[in-house]
């Protein structure tokens, strides 16, 4: 009787996977998988092959959120109920990518320090302030980087060598810096980890951080010593490695930390991490560099 109920209703859609049960006053009961419908012998109950547990959302829940429970537990449909578990409608794969694209891009762009998606018709003042005010903030904090900078004067002009390293040090910190703000981001956005999860979470990326820390670490510390032998020793190029790998280590552990810190706060982390991970480096980066030069070859 259910096969040929399918067979009736099949016209009116255009994707059949799952078959809900419904009790007489629409409540949804359970599912069952159509090709366990087809495969059981025709005179057994629905009940039978039915299955109970079943995951389903009401309609004030956020697309993003319906996705990410499609995507997590890789079901291809979803039933939609009311308060009372009446079924209103389904959600099907097909329907949810648009929004799993969709959502992905906003991320992208509020990665970026946008809060609005930019149309190609909008006016170069209307970007202007979405842009601006998160460049602003950038500046402001670089400026204290520069600040950095001015206080470690004399320890340049005693030990040039030093300032030729300084962009290596700081693009790496930023580059590992920006790849655990991405992970850490996205991970909250799926709503894979919860902030009591995050702990772990950050201990995770400390590892990793430590791991590749070593490695480029002895990577910097042959390089500067087979290509720069007229201005570097092997103190300097051990002590280079170390602050390489400090700064890795640092600037890993900011960029998975702030978008927690920002979810706890009630911030978005896609909008606000790409600014304050950036910048937060750049300072406490050459802090820790110019430090530890100063430290072993100045006192």
């Amino acid at each position: 009787d259910a096969i040929a109920e399918v067979r009736k209703n099949a016209d009116h859609f255009d994707n059949i996977y799952n078959v809900y049960v419904l009790k007489r006053d629409q409540e949804l009961e359970g599912v069952v998988i159509l090709q366990s419908l087809l495969k059981t012998a025709p005179g057994t109950k629905i009940t039978s092959v039915m299955e109970e547990d079943l995951f389903y959302v009401n309609p004030e829940m956020d697309q993003e959120e319906v996705a990410n429970i499609i995507e997590k537990y890789d079901l291809v449909a979803i039933p939609v109920v009311d308060d009372s578990k009446k079924m209103l409608g389904r959600i099907t794969i097909d329907d949810i990518v648009d929004v799993i694209h969709e959502e992905a891009s906003e991320d992208i762009q509020k990665f970026a320090g946008l809060t609005d998606e930019q149309e190609a018709s909008a006016s170069i003042f209307w970007i202007s302030r979405i842009r601006l005010p998160w460049l602003i903030i950038a500046m402001g904090i670089e400026l204290v980087d520069a600040a950095v900078l001015k206080s470690f004067n004399a320890t340049l002009e005693q030990f040039i060598a030093a300032t030729f390293f300084i962009p290596v040090v700081m693009a790496m910190g930023g580059s590992s810096g920006t790849q655990a703000a991405i992970v850490m981001v996205r991970a909250l956005g799926k709503g894979e980890i919860w902030l009591r999860e995050g702990l772990g979470k950050i201990l995770k990326e400390f590892l990793v951080a430590l791991l590749n820390g070593l490695a480029c670490g002895i990577l910097l510390l042959c390089a500067s010593l087979i290509f720069f032998a007229d201005i570097t020793t092997f103190k300097f190029s051990l002590i280079l490695a170390l602050a390489l790998l400090v700064i890795i280590i640092f600037a890993t552990m900011i960029g998975a930390a702030i978008p927690v810190l920002l979810k706890k706060l009630g911030a978005d982390p896609a909008i606000a991490t790409g600014p304050f991970v950036t910048t937060t480096n750049d300072v406490f980066g050459i802090l820790i560099y110019l430090s530890l030069i100063t430290y072993f070859f100045t006192s």
